[in-house]
């Protein structure tokens, strides 16, 4: 049974292949080459949803998508769902070097990631059957960039519980604690379930 992986970003392919892991037994994930739609939900929910719609319109596929972002307290939840895209040119370096400067002078360093996992299964008739599940990693925004694994924010997000930013934690820690690990965890019973009866 194929399913289409709704992302363009190599480096969040690789992440969830890696998360998903065993709970891909008997589904095979493959990358999507279709359109980027306009992401113009107000939630992470339903720009995952958007997403994940598109490319099994455009594959006849079964899709997973995600969109997920960070999030911090002293600017209201900002950059939130714009986190891709908050310095304006889509580099994720531009993105940490507009966010610590916004973060100048700022004590209340909270924060959290979120991930919104969405999962749509196209109907021959009727309606599409969608899925959607939400979840948080709670840290704070460091003062300067530290590690070198990750990518996007995960140099400058110090998750709770930890010493360094996410950047710091191997891929295996960061597979058993992040954000996309936890929403994905939560899904994936309900792709097998949907897909291939699992109880």
């Amino acid at each position: 049974m194929r399913i289409v992986l709704a992302t363009h970003n190599a480096h969040k392919v690789a992440e969830l292949r890696r998360i998903l892991g065993p709970a891909l037994d008997g589904l095979e994930l493959v990358a999507y080459d279709g359109p980027e739609p306009i992401e113009d939900g107000d939630t992470f929910e339903a720009n995952a949803l958007i997403k994940a719609r598109a490319a099994s319109a455009h594959t006849g596929l079964p899709a997973l998508a995600d969109d997920s972002g960070i999030c911090v307290d002293a600017l209201g939840g900002a950059p939130g769902i714009h986190s891709a895209r908050y310095a304006g040119t889509r580099n994720d370096g531009d993105n940490l070097e507009l966010l610590l400067k916004n973060l100048v002078g700022v004590d209340d360093r909270g924060a959290q990631f979120a991930c919104a996992a969405a999962f749509v299964v196209p109907a021959a008739t009727g309606d599409a059957r969608e899925f959607v599940e939400l979840a948080l990693w709670p840290g704070s925004v460091a003062r300067a960039r530290s590690g070198t694994e990750g990518f996007g924010y995960d140099p400058i997000f110090c998750p709770d519980g930890q010493s360094g930013t996410s950047a710091d934690l191997s891929s295996d820690q960061k597979d058993a604690l992040s954000h996309r690990a936890q929403a994905f965890a939560a899904i994936m019973p309900i792709v097998r379930a949907q897909l291939l009866g699992d109880s």
